[in-house]
């Protein structure tokens, strides 16, 4: 046994077989590169792609390893050293490679655009080709591509946009007008920190909690026709689980499964808690739809729901060419995408707002490239914001940088918050009619400061599905 195991490892490190397992590597090698070099001959210019994992690499190694193998390694190093900031390091790859670059997520090629120029060019000169969504392995598990912020461009999502829009302009003025519930929020909002301030120490007061829960309950009465109380068990722990379920879906070992999809199924760490909280709040959903469908009044419709399901039974009655393209289960994901989208976005935004007044309370007193198809855009809004082209001192905390000399609002073609083009926010009125009343009732009552001798957290803020502060709490004192 011993001699033919002896013969066996003999025969397997000869070295005709060695020879010919290196010449094998070597012209896979050269084949793979050949491949490689004729795909992406004129691709805006980037980082050089690790095998497997693509420029993902570069962020499961210390940034002194880096300094051996990557050119420009030292500014290479301190884009990666930060990967819960990447809006920023993108803008600091731009200075290496340009305001267009490459970059590759495991085999993935995306393309960057950074400043206003460049990001106005794509989403309005070039709409129709920079208006799909690309196939990333951890956004199709959990959305199967349906509802309408991660749908792929084609009739089901312009038949859904278009009724979504239309309905949601109807919840701005008339007789579903929005405005009270908003008041409503603000007053339990004023009412909660008036109590707050009561108690609070001199650490300050974490303001997340109150302005996600009026937020949230301003989409809850819209979309599913109620208002929960703050302190409903099942509300708040759905809003946790959105939360919590975004926060983790940006965490490293997350980001993995865009690389390795069967990574989402482990049963174990955060793949099994985002199951989980994907589960909870499939169940929630889909049980206040059921209510719905069961009780719908055609004539009377209360929400968005009862909208969409009088929609979606006047067009099998007329035996429409729309009507594969309204379901329960399409309505399932859209429900999910305004409240996840609609409650992210404008409580960040006011945060954001909160957090520089406390921190400046004297207020309160594509060209030239191939681009394959597939390949994901990404539009860096943020650099558009902090564009020096466009904005002087875009780092500076200016806000009269938006007024003239009168007082009156300028407006600014290079301030795109809610995006451009087709995929332009649809709940940009509501969106806006909420940061006003909000925002300028809590400043006509409360100032607001930043603890006295506490750090102030970092401005890249945490990157998610929108940017959102880093936690903070500030001083409140009634006006």
């Amino acid at each position: 046994m011993d001699v033919s195991a002896g013969l066996l490892l003999e025969y397997v490190f000869s070295p005709a077989n060695i020879a010919g397992l290196i010449a094998f590597v070597l012209v896979f090698y050269v084949l793979q590169e050949y491949q490689w070099h004729q795909t992406y001959a004129n691709i805006p210019p980037g980082p050089k792609p690790w095998p497997i994992v693509g420029n993902f690499g570069g962020f499961l190694v210390p940034p002194f390893i880096l300094k051996r193998f990557v050119k420009n390694s030292k500014e290479f190093a301190k884009v990666v050293s930060n990967p819960l900031s990447p809006q920023a390091g993108l803008i600091e790859m731009s200075k290496l490679y340009g305001n267009i670059f490459s970059i590759f997520v495991g085999p993935q090629l995306m393309v960057v655009l950074t400043g206003y120029d460049a990001v106005r060019d794509a989403m309005l000169n070039h709409t129709e080709t920079f208006s799909d969504r690309p196939h990333i392995p951890l956004v199709t598990i959990i959305t199967k591509r349906k509802g309408i912020v991660f749908a792929p461009y084609g009739p089901l999502w312009r038949t859904n946009r278009r009724f979504c829009h239309s309905t949601l302009r109807s919840f701005g003025f008339g007789r579903m007008s929005l405005e009270p519930c908003i008041h409503e929020g603000l007053a339990i909002i004023k009412t909660e920190l008036q109590s707050l301030i009561e108690t609070a120490g001199p650490s300050g007061i974490d303001l997340t909690p109150l302005i996600s829960n009026a937020v949230s309950n301003i989409i809850s009465l819209m979309s599913l026709g109620q208002r929960f109380h703050h302190e409903d068990k099942e509300f708040r722990n759905m809003r946790d689980l959105m939360s919590h379920g975004l926060e983790i879906s940006v965490n490293t070992s997350i980001l993995l499964v865009n690389v390795f999809p069967w990574l989402y199924y482990l049963p174990f760490g955060v793949f099994k808690e985002l199951r989980r909280a994907e589960l909870d709040i499939t169940a929630f959903l889909k049980r206040i739809i059921a209510r719905h469908r069961a009780t719908l009044d055609p004539e009377n419709p209360r929400d968005f729901i009862d909208m969409y399901l009088v929609e979606m039974l006047a067009k099998q009655k007329e035996g429409s060419s729309e009507e594969n393209l309204f379901s329960e289960d399409d309505l399932f994901y859209i429900i999910g995408d305004l409240f996840i989208a609609g409650t992210d976005t404008t409580t960040n935004s006011m945060l954001w707002s909160i957090l520089y007044m406390s921190l400046y309370p004297d207020v309160q007193e594509f060209r030239g490239f191939t681009i394959p198809k597939g390949t994901v855009i990404i539009p860096n809004l943020w650099s558009v914001h902090r564009d020096p082209t466009v904005w002087e001192n875009p780092d500076d905390f200016n806000p009269s940088r938006f007024l003239d000399d009168q007082g009156k609002i300028l407006r600014k073609d290079c301030f795109i918050p809610f995006g451009l083009g087709r995929r332009v926010c649809m709940g940009e009125q509501l969106a806006k009619m909420e940061l006003f009343l909000m925002f300028t009732s809590l400043m006509q009552t409360f100032t607001f400061r930043f603890p006295e001798g506490a750090t102030a957290p970092s401005m890249h803020g945490r990157f998610g599905l929108t940017l959102a502060p880093c936690p903070f709490t500030v001083c409140v004192k009634t006006r």
